[in-house]
């Protein structure tokens, strides 16, 4: 049977005594960083694609990247940083690499324009620009699927099998990735970034390109800051160090779990308890229910609220930088949340608090549906006239509410998820990877299947929502139902 002891002193960083809560926080902020790009990604970048010229129901696709490299690269990653040997701690040089894979990754999108005009695009008709930015994409999200997961891991070695400091941890990660999405967005939502770094505004790059462009470079700053932070304020032991450790203990004997490889990450499955099955499932409906807003937030605003196209004037425009001023919002709740989490989840359980959260998500994405039936009949749209401001208001409150879940979201599952797989053995790069899983399936449905569900049904994202909204009642109802409230009955399965 897998042997518990050898797992915690596997798992620890610092073994020997509990880590410091002002530690924990600083190294939690590369969650800043990291976050501000991806907001950065889910502001602009939608709309970004459709002005290359790809249409509105094949943008969902190109956010494929992200989970088909998320399937291999999380689970691969988690299992290598487990096992990595080097002088600098097992998580550090990955996050490190990953970090300068994000940096890569937004300059090659910032300058596909650019690339593809040196190429022999014109403004009308821009492949190589399209070919450049979705291979700069897909670097990108392998990056973040390579730097995230390390992440998660290192906080959960150095809390351990605590249960409370692992929430606090992951509510830290939460509050940072709030800091980081209040920042992106309010970056994004700026449109004259490109007249301070006037160098950005080329012959094949507009003012909404050379935006995102500077955009950008402030993400590589940011990121640059806080990884430097993170790296200098974790202090791992070396793999050799603990498992020299593990063999004074007594408790060196070889878990074949351990010893999983990607390819043996499905067999793994075998010993997970009904708990973690269920944990599982929840994440993966919340996350279908997740996607959609995720991808077409600024662009339901920008469609279905100011009546605006890609390319066509400037009510897109103004629509997206309002999205994006909603998800600013969203993330200051999101903050907030992510502090009065462990005392919320403490008083009522974290699977209650999680239910409940998903429901208030099912009901603002059902909010969402019912201001697009108000804006659509309200006479405003196809007339080039501003939306009233009372459904631009009840759109921001709808965007700001969903921080709440949000924070959730980033935090319960993590903290549930590490502390009953620790008693199988697993290595934590390689838990937060199986987690990844139930992510990243739910995205490569949604990615797939919400453009042309979208455009089946006249186009438009109301669709795709509906479906979100089914989904995340559907989660909270599980949650609150089905997750017990104690991991205390998790008992280890592994028979040697």
């Amino acid at each position: 049977m897998a042997n518990p002891s050898r797992s915690k002193s596997r798992s620890n960083s610092t073994p020997s005594s509990r880590v410091p809560l002002r530690q924990l926080l600083r190294v939690s902020s590369v969650a800043c960083g990291i976050q501000f790009g991806w907001a950065l990604q889910l502001s602009l970048l939608t709309p970004y694609v459709q002005e290359l010229g790809i249409p509105h129901a094949w943008a969902s696709v190109i956010w494929l990247c992200g989970p088909l490299s998320g399937v291999f690269v999380q689970p691969l990653v988690g299992h290598m940083s487990d096992k990595c040997k080097s002088r600098f701690g097992r998580r550090r040089p990955f996050i490190v690499s990953g970090a300068v894979m994000i940096c890569s990754a937004v300059m090659l999108i910032g300058h596909s324009a650019d690339i593809g005009w040196w190429l022999g695009d014109t403004m009308n008709n821009r492949p190589r620009a399209v070919g450049v930015f979705v291979f700069g994409f897909w670097i990108l999200d392998v990056a973040n699927n390579m730097t995230q997961g390390p992440c998660r891991a290192l906080l959960a070695d150095l809390t351990g099998k605590d249960h409370r400091r692992t929430r606090v941890a992951n509510a830290y990660f939460s509050l940072f990735m709030a800091i980081g999405n209040v920042l992106g967005f309010a970056t994004g939502s700026y449109s004259g970034w490109y007249k301070v770094f006037s160098f950005t505004l080329t012959t094949g790059c507009n003012a909404d390109c050379a935006n995102l462009k500077s955009a950008f470079l402030i993400d590589i700053a940011f990121i640059a800051i806080t990884t430097y932070i993170t790296i200098t304020s974790a202090h791992e032991v070396p793999l050799d160090s603990l498992s020299e450790t593990s063999l004074e203990d007594g408790t060196g004997q070889t878990n074949p779990t351990e010893e999983a490889f990607l390819w043996e990450l499905f067999g793994t499955f075998k010993y997970f308890s009904g708990a973690i099955w269920t944990i599982l499932l929840v994440i993966a409906l919340t996350w279908i229910g997740w996607f959609p807003f995720l991808l077409f937030d600024t662009d339901w605003m920008g469609r279905e609220i100011y009546g605006g196209k890609p390319n066509e004037g400037q009510s897109y425009d103004t629509g997206v930088r309002m999205g994006a001023l909603g998800l600013m919002l969203q993330s200051v709740v999101l903050g907030i949340t992510s502090v009065l989490m462990e005392k919320l989840c403490r008083k009522w359980g974290a699977a209650l608090v999680w239910g409940v959260s998903n429901i208030l998500m099912a009901l603002c994405f059902l909010g969402m549906l019912i201001v697009t039936y108000v804006a659509s009949h309200a006479g405003y749209l196809g007339h080039d006239l501003p939306p009233p401001n009372v459904i631009v208001i009840v759109s921001l409150l709808i965007f700001a509410l969903l921080g709440v879940p949000l924070a959730i979201t980033y935090s319960v599952p993590y903290a549930l998820i590490s502390t009953r797989i620790e008693t199988l053995g697993l290595g934590q790069g390689l838990s937060m990877g199986v987690l990844n899983l139930a992510i990243v399936i739910p995205q490569i449905i949604v990615s797939v299947g919400s453009g042309p569900w979208d455009q089946l049904f006249g186009g438009g994202n109301s669709p795709a929502f509906a479906v979100a909204a089914l989904s995340a009642f559907a989660s909270g109802l599980l949650a609150i139902i089905a997750i017990p409230r104690s991991s205390a009955a998790q008992k280890p399965k592994l028979v040697i």
